[in-house]
């Protein structure tokens, strides 16, 4: 069976790396024959030159009219990839953070049928950028959070690299957290008993651009993911109970 792959980039005011970053992505995947691979880039109204180097690179693209943020954005390439159909969806940052040379690793699992969703982590192996001690003090928090919400470790919950088959695909094109979304949507997953693997990959330093969480905004950022996984725990647990009560 021939797989199709969409990878989907979501940008916002990524102009400093996201040449570099699909013309490195390109050059992998061109050497990559065994799956079908379309880049799709999702520009979040990007408020620099973005646009025009992503139409300057020649690859597909959507533009949003408004900004609707991570979550709308990253959904935005996964209702593209459900109506065309793909197979699997994989994200992956503009700002040149993810190695392509990791996607066949990420998807190789949803394959094999051995998992729904495939999460590309930094942790597994200790290798390559480990990120700030401050961060990973979060990261390691929200690990915490989703073991005692859903009794499923995760150790690198935030990472944006990851890999989801047509199931998973299919639940996030019904709803998607709409801020920092990649620990949230952790709960959902586990939820709909769909089978997590964390496979270990080497992540760079940003090398350009500047990130939406830093100085107090990492303390809204904590704070808003926390009560949105307990809210979307507690949400589902109720649909679960109504379900069962018919």
């Amino acid at each position: 069976m021939s797989y199709s792959v969409l990878i989907v980039i979501p940008c916002y005011n990524e102009a400093e790396t996201i040449a570099s970053t699909l013309f490195e992505l390109k050059e992998v995947l061109n050497n990559t024959s065994e799956l079908k691979y379309e880049i799709l880039v999702v520009n979040d109204c990007s408020t620099d030159n973005s646009l025009d180097i992503i139409k300057q690179a020649k690859v597909n693209y959507i533009d949003l009219p408004i900004n609707l943020g991570i979550g709308g954005t990253v959904q935005t390439g996964y209702l593209y990839a459900q109506k065309n159909n793909f197979d699997i969806a994989v994200q992956f940052d503009g700002d040149g953070q993810h190695d392509p040379v990791y996607i066949s690793k990420i998807v190789q699992p949803i394959i094999e049928r051995k998992a729904n969703v495939v999460i590309g982590s930094r942790f597994l192996n200790k290798e390559g950028f480990q990120s700030s001690f401050l961060r990973r003090l979060g990261i390691r928090y929200f690990s915490l959070l989703n073991n005692i919400l859903v009794k499923t470790k995760i150790l690198d919950t935030t990472s944006g690299f990851r890999a989801l088959d047509s199931k998973a695909i299919e639940e996030v094109c019904k709803y998607y957290p709409e801020n920092y979304p990649e620990p949230e949507v952790i709960v959902l997953f586990v939820n709909n008993k769909f089978k997590l693997l964390e496979v270990p990959v080497l992540m760079r330093a940003r090398t350009g651009g500047v990130s939406s969480i830093s100085g107090l905004k990492a303390l809204f950022y904590m704070f808003k993911v926390s009560i949105g996984s307990l809210f979307l725990y507690i949400r589902l647990k109720i649909g679960q109970k109504n379900d069962n009560s018919f």
